[in-house]
């Protein structure tokens, strides 16, 4: 049974299990974790009453699981997903969604040589801050692309931690560690911020877009087991101080561990990011002993209102965290969904909000919960 504090569930959409969610102008895209389903494209101008106004499949082989809009356009990736035929190709499919119902492929963007595509991404309706694998270099790295010119996107810069360059010259360090792969980048201002899997996160400079200069960077691995999956810089100062969230992912831990938190990071002082606290929700970590992955954090909304940040906690559902004090996060209100027919505990995989406060949260096995909060 669903069970909730504070949050009341307006309406279930029953669909794919997914990757990512993303709201623009009273439409709800989707993208789907698994092939064939890519992206689905629902008008949600009536919460209550969802309808499905179009969706596009993918190659088996391959996934299409995060989605962002802007400026009617919407950008997915294309990632290898098992086995993936090369001659359809990672990248990115970039449409034009000013009709929703109809969504017309611009272009298809793909990485250089055979490689496994783009992971996740940032797009301000401009400048999409991508985390391609390229030829030539180990992992994934971090790429701007400009699409002013959508039919035809330029590279403008690109950052990779040094030793990732192979085909360069460069020294591959980590035989016995985790090969780098850039997560994904947000933007704030004339910052990148880059979470880093198992490498961390980075501070990048990019006041010069094709020659972004590293700023800051921290990794607590691997003292601490799990991949750092976003860094979230707040927008606003919180007791004076500019503050990052970064949420480390419940997956691909190092070693059998307690499940993963959340950090709070001071970056007042940029050049020595400063932990000053820690989340984790109530329970999932009862004496610290390792157990199953995908019970703890995921990661936050990079949308949200104020200082009540919805999170999307896997196996505990949607946890709002409130951060207005930045030294003592607390949780004020949750939401966890009713177990998909044929699981055995929901797996909430991603969150965002619409300009109204309503809160869109999917599952990674099956179904979207539309959610009203009555904090924030």
């Amino acid at each position: 049974m669903a069970r909730a504090s504070n949050t009341k569930l307006v309406s279930h959409i029953d669909c794919p299990g997914g990757g990512q969610v993303w709201w623009d102008k009273n439409i709800l895209y989707v993208s789907h974790m698994r092939p064939p389903d890519g992206t689905s494209i629902y008008d949600v101008a009536d919460p209550k009453h969802p309808k499905l106004l179009a969706k596009l499949d993918v190659p088996m082989g391959w996934h299409s699981h995060k989605v962002r809009v802007a400026n009617d356009l919407m950008v997915i990736n294309y990632e290898k997903f098992r086995d993936g035929a090369p001659e359809f190709g990672g990248g990115l499919g970039i449409f034009d969604v000013s009709t929703p119902s109809r969504p017309k492929l611009v272009h298809k963007w793909r990485v250089s040589g055979e490689g496994g595509g783009v992971h996740r991404y940032d797009f301000d309706g401009r400048y999409a801050y991508i985390s391609p694998t390229a030829d030539g270099y180990v992992g994934n790295i971090m790429m701007i692309l400009d699409l002013a010119r959508p039919e035809a996107p330029e590279e403008v810069g690109r950052w990779w931690i040094p030793g990732q360059h192979v085909a360069g010259g460069e020294q591959y360090p980590w035989d016995n560690y985790v090969k780098p792969r850039c997560h994904h980048p947000l933007r704030h201002g004339n910052r990148l911020y880059v979470s880093y899997w198992h490498h961390g996160f980075f501070i990048l400079d990019i006041d010069d877009m094709s020659k972004p200069k590293l700023v800051s960077a921290v990794n607590t691995g691997p003292a601490d087991p799990h991949p750092t999956h976003t860094a979230l810089r707040m927008p606003a100062k919180l007791k004076g101080r500019d503050i990052m969230l970064v949420a480390d992912e419940d997956v691909a831990k190092l070693r059998p561990s307690a499940p993963a938190f959340a950090w709070v990071y001071d970056i007042t002082f940029e050049r020595q990011p400063t932990p000053i606290a820690t989340f984790q929700v109530s329970g999932v970590d009862t004496d610290g002993s390792p157990q199953p992955a995908m019970m703890g954090c995921h990661q936050p909304s990079e949308r949200f209102h104020g200082t009540v940040i919805p999170f999307a906690w896997f196996a505990r559902g949607m946890r709002l965290v409130d951060v207005s004090d930045p030294f003592a996060p607390k949780e004020v209100g949750f939401h966890e969904p009713d177990v998909p027919e044929g699981y055995e505990m929901v797996s909430s995989n991603d969150v965002t909000v619409d300009p109204n406060g309503l809160i869109y949260l999917i599952d990674r096995q099956r179904g979207l919960s539309i959610i009203e909060s009555s904090v924030g």
